[in-house]
C-alpha cells in the first residue's frame, strides 16, 4: 500500500516570518558593531533567516505547481492578496542577509526581488484604485506592496552601493504610506471595529515609520536630522498604542498573523542603533538599548507560540498531497 507524501500548504502571510527574523538579525548585526555583542548571534539568525525564506519560498512555488486554485483564491481574496507581496520583501532581505557572503549571489537574488516586487506593487495597486471594495477590507495590509516593497528595496540598494536608486524607492514608500496611512486611519476612526481576526494586522501600522527611518538612514549621509527622528518619534508613537491595544488585539488566539508586529519591531530597534554608529546621541543613545531588547523579546515570544504550534499540527490550513494532488484541511492557522 503506498504511502501518500504531504506538504503543509501555506498562505503568503507566512512570509512575515522572514521579515521579523531578518530584521532582528540585521539588529544584531549592529548591535556587533556598536555594543561589541556577540557577532556569532546574528549570523545564526540570519542563517535561519535564510533557511525559513527557502523552505517557505519552495512551499509556496509547489502550492502554486499542484493546486494552482488555492494560490488564485489568494489572489482574488481582499486581504490575504496584499501579503503575496512579501514574496518579493523576504527574497530582498535575504539577499540583504547573503550579501557579506557573496556579492553575487546577493545582487542577483535582490534584482530578482525587486523585479517581483514593483511588478506586483504596481499590479496590486492598480487594482485597489479600480475601487469596488469593502470598507471592512481596509486594514494595514495595504501597506505590504508599495511601502514595504518600496522601503526595503530602499534599504538594500544602499546596502548594495546603491544609494540613488535607492532614494526613488524610498520617495516611493514615503508618499505611498503618507497616502494610505490617511484612508487607513479613515476607515479605523469611522468604520466599523475589525474583527478579532483581522486585528493581528494592525501590527502592521509599526513597520513604515520604522523601516522608513532606516531606509533614510541608508539612502543618506552624514549626522541624523529632524527627519529621521520624527520619524521614528512617530514609530514609538505607534508602538505604544499597539501596546495599550494588545488587549483588544490578542482576543484571537495566537497564528501567524502576529508576525505582524515583529518587522515594524525589530526595525524600531535598528534605526536608532544605526544612528547611533553615525555618531547619534541624547535620546537615541538611551533608547536604543531598550527597544532592541523589547525587539528581543516580542520576536522571541512570537517565535515560541509559532514552535508550539508547529509540535501541536495546528500551524498549517491544510497539506498539498504530492500523491494525489489534493488537499485535506486540518485546522485554520
Amino acid at each position: 500500500m503506498a504511502t501518500s507524501l504531504k506538504l503543509p500548504l501555506i498562505p503568503a502571510a507566512f512570509f512575515g516570518m522572514v521579515l521579523g527574523l531578518s530584521g532582528l538579525a540585521n539588529a544584531w548585526r549592529v548591535g556587533a558593531r556598536i555594543w561589541q555583542l556577540p557577532s556569532i548571534i546574528g549570523e545564526v539568525l540570519t542563517f535561519v533567516t535564510l533557511t525559513v525564506w527557502l523552505v517557505l519560498l519552495v512551499l509556496y512555488a509547489l502550492k502554486w505547481i499542484i493546486i494552482r486554485s488555492e494560490g488564485l483564491k489568494e489572489v482574488t481574496h481582499p486581504v490575504q492578496c496584499c501579503f503575496i507581496g512579501l514574496i518579493g520583501v523576504a527574497t530582498m532581505l535575504a539577499a540583504g542577509g547573503i550579501l557579506p557572503y557573496s556579492r553575487i549571489a546577493a545582487e542577483t537574488i535582490f534584482l530578482a526581488g525587486a523585479a517581483y516586487t514593483l511588478a506586483f506593487s504596481v499590479w496590486r495597486t492598480g487594482g485597489l484604485w479600480q475601487g469596488e471594495r469593502d470598507v471592512a477590507a481596509t486594514t494595514a495590509v495595504l501597506y505590504l506592496p508599495s511601502v514595504a516593497g518600496s522601503f526595503v528595496t530602499a534599504i538594500v540598494s544602499a546596502a548594495l552601493g546603491l544609494p540613488e536608486w535607492g532614494q526613488l524607492f524610498f520617495g516611493a514608500g514615503f508618499f505611498a504610506w503618507l497616502a494610505i496611512e490617511s484612508a487607513l486611519l479613515h476607515r479605523l476612526l469611522t468604520g466599523p471595529a475589525l474583527p478579532p481576526t483581522l486585528r493581528p494586522t494592525l501590527g502592521i501600522q509599526l513597520a513604515p515609520p520604522a523601516v522608513g527611518a532606516l531606509a533614510y538612514i541608508g539612502v543618506t549621509q552624514g549626522p541624523a536630522d529632524i527627519l529621521v527622528h520624527a520619524m521614528l518619534g512617530y514609530a514609538i508613537l505607534q508602538a505604544l498604542i499597539m501596546i495599550r491595544l494588545l488587549p483588544w488585539i490578542t482576543k484571537e488566539s495566537f497564528s501567524p498573523a502576529y508576525w505582524a508586529f515583529s518587522f515594524g519591531a525589530t526595525a524600531l530597534a535598528a534605526a536608532p542603533m544605526r544612528l547611533i554608529e553615525r555618531g547619534d546621541g541624547g535620546p537615541i543613545a538611551q533608547l536604543a538599548p531598550v527597544l532592541f531588547v523589547a525587539a528581543n523579546i516580542a520576536v522571541g515570544l512570537i517565535a515560541l507560540a509559532t514552535i508550539r504550534l508547529i509540535l501541536s499540527r495546528k500551524l498549517v490550513i491544510g497539506w498539498i498531497d504530492l500523491t494525489n494532488h489534493d488537499t485535506g484541511a486540518v485546522g485554520r492557522s
